[in-house]
Order: structure tokens, then C-alpha cells, then sequence
């Protein structure tokens, strides 16, 4: 239990996003064990950078809700079966015509890899 702590707001943010945001706390203060963990993974595995995750993430919120939006943002799916499995858990089936619209989008921004 949390004294004084109140959730205000969740939002879903990508990796890219999580990343820039440790650095500029990172300038300012000392980063927690558990922050440069976050940081160091952030480091390994944004594949774009904030300002593009940001686009992918509103394009794609456009077609799927945006939790979903962030968990293809991240992860960049490459083909087709890639596709499938994200959404292998998710209720509600996805058609393929909207699964190939997001590969497409995705692919569109692939080339802005950082």
C-alpha cells in the first residue's frame, strides 16, 4: 500500500518514448537499479526513435486500439505470421486486409530504424 500515492492516468508509451524519457532524468537526477534496467533494455530494443514511434503509434491507433498500437510499435513486426501471433491472444479476430494495412504502415516506418 502506497500512502499519498494516487494514479492519475495510464497511458500506454512505447520503448522509444520510455527510453528518451530515463535519458533526460538521467540528466537531471540519479537513475534508480531498477531505472537503468528499464534504460538498458530501452537501449537494446527501441527500434525507432521517440519522434517516429510517436507517428507509427497514431497511424496505426487509427485501425487498432492503442495499447495494441504501442505493442506493434515495439516489437515491429516483419510478416504476416509475426502479425498473427500478436494477436493470437487478443479478442475478437483481426480481418487480413487490416492486418496487412498495419505490416504496411509498419513497413513504411521500418526504414526509419535507428
Amino acid at each position: 500500500m502506497m500512502i499519498g500515492k494516487k494514479i492519475i492516468e495510464t497511458d500506454p508509451v512505447t520503448i522509444p518514448e520510455i527510453k528518451e524519457m530515463l535519458e533526460k532524468r538521467q540528466e537531471a537526477h540519479e537513475l534508480t537499479y531498477e531505472q537503468n534496467l528499464v534504460l538498458d533494455h530501452a537501449i537494446k530494443f527501441a527500434k525507432l526513435d521517440s519522434e517516429t514511434a510517436h507517428k507509427l503509434v497514431d497511424e496505426l491507433a487509427d485501425i487498432v486500439k492503442k495499447t495494441q498500437a504501442v505493442k506493434l510499435t515495439d516489437i515491429m513486426p516483419k510478416d504476416m505470421s509475426d502479425m498473427r501471433l500478436m494477436f493470437a491472444k487478443e479478442r475478437g479476430s483481426h480481418k487480413k486486409e487490416e492486418l496487412e494495412q498495419l505490416l504496411e504502415i509498419i513497413n513504411q516506418h521500418r526504414e526509419e530504424e535507428v
